[in-house]
């Protein structure tokens, strides 16, 4: 009998999570966030969560973990509890363009995970040390060509879009400059002005201020259509290389659970964020720091995913970016 009524206590316990749900959130979430503090992912990050710490009643907390382009973080998060309580904020980096960079990658994005929400896009602006005596890509590219392999241009971290559309700029264009890859924006930035490194491509929110001040030059945006926020900057593809004509690159971020997490949960989450991003003074921030807000559904995201590996993976194999 005391065996029996062990056993059955074991198989309660074991779907405790499942029957909990209903009562969920009744501790703070915690939200591992895979770029540092003042990051365009970490401003997405921390709008949302002001906002959901209201709906759900309960603490977000923000963990910024950049360490190894986000990869890290997502590992972590892979391999967590899936009760809800623990979530991540990752990027294309770690969740689309990592599965063809690493060889012993912890974690597979569309196995470990449940997509919940997209939660931004935006495009990425190419911008070069002040000094630098280029004022357009066309420009920046003969600069390049005149002193093969002395230039050197940052990245946020291996396996970004940050990094990739470099790669892919260097075959296209057919130039020669090193990476140097920084875990996140900010001190990527730093570098960039610093003159430690001659240009990155990055998001417009890390670099629109240090634009404004004189202190960056913006040379040319990846989307196929002009920037709002730079509207006098060209794009890659107007710069009249015949290689480069249809270039675009869109960095995005998104939220994502532990595989297993309950169905019902992620659900509530999608929910609330997706009326999160009706909130005007939401939109306002994310216009305000150049980012277009998110939305859709888990499926929709888990679709997007796999595209964008498709399209960077193609990239990665044609150019041979690695992660050294």
């Amino acid at each position: 009998m005391k065996t029996i009524l062990v056993f059955l206590l074991l198989v309660i316990t074991s779907f405790y999570p499942k029957h909990a749900k209903a009562d969920w959130p009744q501790k703070p979430i915690r939200i591992i966030v895979a770029a540092p503090a003042g990051s365009s992912v970490d401003i997405v990050s921390r709008v949302i969560a002001d906002k959901l710490k209201e709906k759900l009643q309960q603490p977000i907390i923000i963990d910024n973990k950049p360490a190894a382009g986000g990869t890290i973080a997502a590992a972590e998060v892979a391999k967590s509890i899936p009760d809800g309580y623990t979530l991540y904020m990752g990027f294309n980096g770690p969740l689309a363009n990592a599965s063809g960079l690493y060889k012993n990658l912890a974690y597979a994005p569309l196995r470990d995970f449940a997509p919940i929400i997209l939660t931004a896009l935006q495009p990425n602006v190419l911008v070069v040390n002040a000094s630098v005596t280029a004022n357009n890509l066309k420009e920046f590219l003969a600069l390049a060509k005149s002193q093969p392999g002395k230039l050197n241009y940052a990245s946020v971290g291996n396996g970004s879009v940050s990094h990739l559309s470099m790669e892919m700029l260097k075959r296209e264009a057919a130039i020669d400059i090193a990476h140097v890859p920084f875990n996140g924006a900010p001190p990527a930035i730093q570098a960039v002005i610093a003159g430690d490194v001659q240009i990155i491509f990055t998001a417009p929110a890390n670099a629109l201020a240090q634009i404004k001040a004189g202190k960056l030059k913006a040379i040319a945006v990846t989307s196929a259509k002009r920037f709002a926020m730079l509207p006098d900057v060209a794009t890659v593809a107007e710069s009249g290389i015949a290689t480069l004509t249809n270039f675009e690159a869109i960095s995005w971020n998104a939220l994502l659970a532990p595989r297993d997490a309950p169905k019902e949960i992620v659900a509530r989450l999608n929910a609330e964020i997706n009326a999160i991003f009706l909130d005007a003074s939401v939109k306002k921030k994310f216009s305000d720091a150049g980012i277009e807000v998110g939305g859709g559904t888990p499926e929709s995201l888990r679709a997007w995913m796999a595209s964008e590996a498709a399209k960077w993976g193609e990239v990665i194999r044609v150019t041979g970016a690695t992660v050294d």
